[in-house]
């Protein structure tokens, strides 16, 4: 997603013909357009996106029990 803002930010500039972004090459702003492609096909393709989605899942159930413990009053168990 960083790679996407910079190279958004990056065109912007240079169409706008705004500081030494305006002396670049499009070729290398494009690049970066390139590079969060790549960064979303092998993330897409490892699995390395839906892991982190299950990860956050994970952690926002684990908030909601423990909350729940502590509402009961109950201490939540520490993670081994």
């Amino acid at each position: 997603m960083y790679l996407l803002a910079i190279a958004v930010i990056l065109s912007a500039l240079k169409y706008l013909e705004i500081g030494p972004v305006a002396n670049m090459s499009w070729w290398v702003i494009l690049g970066f357009y390139g590079a969060t492609i790549a960064w979303w096909a092998w993330a897409d393709g490892t699995g390395y996106t839906k892991r982190k989605a299950m990860e956050r899942m994970e952690e926002k159930k684990q908030a909601r029990i423990n909350k729940h413990k502590e509402a009961l009053g109950m201490a939540p168990r520490k993670p081994r």
